[in-house]
């Protein structure tokens, strides 16, 4: 639930009055103050004092605001781990310059890096992959508009989302007590739709269970702290099983006739899948066919597969999506200098590498059917526009950053 949820205002449709004021990090129209959601602030006050929450907290808390967050729902509406096609989640997110970035931050936190391997026995490019995923290397933090009030932000679940309504209720309180206990100001308590925070995006009760003080500065600072945010994720995985030493899966060929009634159901020792007839790319060996393992095929025969081992399983603790978890596995891997798939996803056109997309961006902006950030990351707003210059010069409206596009777009 933490990743997908920087959200360019641009690309929602939103307007954004001019009479808007900076209220707790956000910005709020006073003529928009919301009755029902300032009643519901109200109410909520005695639900938090009897959990533990002192007035004055929640008053510092819930400061200026004065209606629910649009954005929030429209975010929990939509969010790209459950919605993408995998390849366009993992074409955003394992990128040359996640890679590079990776790297040069593995290297400058590598004394941290150390004690918080030893410590907790997980992979330091693990660590990296979940950083950029979440944040961008800690770069979604210092963009005001990626940032909410997480108090705004888990009020508007409570007040208006049925099905998030226990969840948000549960973390509030729990973002309460991390402000009663000094970790955070009431100003600092920013972060996501569904109030992850921080370098790493720890929900509050995430938080509350998982996050530790390794700079030994007394307090578990995930918002300001590169070394508490990793050694805080490092201790979420190794609680929830992290097999240290070990990787998350391998990509494998299926023999013809593969029977996809076994994908994701049945574990079984590498052996046994071997001698099913799975067989690692490559000429590989596994190197423990003992290890239990299931298998995962996430788009159709044509695409890559997987055998995926207890630590990918581990890294869904973070958040419970495949897509995520294979991205972050194979991010990794990419920092670790490891090669692409062998098998290409089956995307029925010729992607762009990260420049390219960029440039395609600058070129549907030039040609005013873009108006978001030329980031390379092509989200809604991006297809959208490819969609509407499609349409203009007679083409298949698919809304793909394909080679044809952007050769039609140099003039090709």
């Amino acid at each position: 639930m933490k990743c997908g949820f920087f959200h360019n205002l641009k690309q929602t449709g939103l307007a954004i009055s001019m009479s808007t004021v900076l209220a707790s990090g956000l910005l709020i129209t006073p003529a928009s103050a919301d009755a029902g959601f300032q009643q519901w602030i109200r109410d909520f006050r005695g639900v938090a004092a009897k959990n533990g929450v002192r007035t004055s907290t929640y008053d510092a808390v819930f400061s200026g605001i004065k209606s629910p967050d649009p954005e929030v729902i429209k975010s929990a509406n939509f969010q790209p781990e459950f919605k993408s096609k995998v390849w366009d989640y993992m074409d955003n997110r394992i990128t040359k310059s996640a890679i590079e970035k990776g790297r040069e931050l593995r290297a400058k936190y590598k004394p941290w890096l150390d004690i918080i391997e030893r410590k907790y026995g997980v992979d330091r490019n693990i660590l990296m992959a979940i950083w950029s995923m979440e944040t961008s290397y800690g770069a979604a933090l210092e963009r005001e508009s990626a940032l909410r009030s997480v108090a705004r932000s888990l009020g508007t679940l409570a007040y208006q989302d049925k099905r998030r309504r226990k969840f948000a209720r549960s973390q509030l309180i729990s973002a309460m007590k991390i402000v009663q206990n000094g970790d955070v100001s009431a100003r600092g308590l920013r972060g996501s739709w569904a109030g992850a925070m921080g370098h790493t995006q720890f929900i509050p009760t995430s938080y509350q269970t998982w996050a530790v003080d390794i700079d030994g500065d007394g307090r578990r600072n995930i918002w300001e702290s590169v070394p508490d945010a990793l050694a805080s994720a490092a201790n979420l995985l190794k609680k929830n099983g992290w097999r240290t030493g070990q990787t998350w899966g391998y990509e494998v060929r299926t023999p013809r006739g593969f029977s996809t009634s076994q994908v994701g159901t049945k574990s079984r020792t590498l052996g046994e899948w071997e001698r099913l007839g799975l067989k690692r790319v490559k000429g590989k060996q596994f190197p423990d066919r003992n290890r239990k393992a299931n298998v995962k095929i996430l788009a159709g025969q044509n695409g890559p597969a997987f055998l995926m081992t207890k630590n990918f399983f581990v890294l869904k603790s973070y958040n419970n999506a495949d897509k995520y978890a294979l991205a972050v596995g194979h991010l990794a891997d990419r920092i670790a200098g490891y090669d692409e798939f062998v098998v290409d996803w089956p995307r029925g056109y010729t992607r762009l590498n990260e420049e390219e997309s960029k440039e395609l961006q600058s070129r549907l902006l030039q040609k005013g059917f873009y108006d978001g950030e030329i980031d390379g990351k092509i989200g809604g707003g991006s297809r959208a526009a490819i969609k509407d210059y499609q349409r203009s010069v007679g083409l298949a409206q698919d809304g793909y950053a394909s080679k044809k596009v952007l050769r039609r777009l140099r003039g090709g």
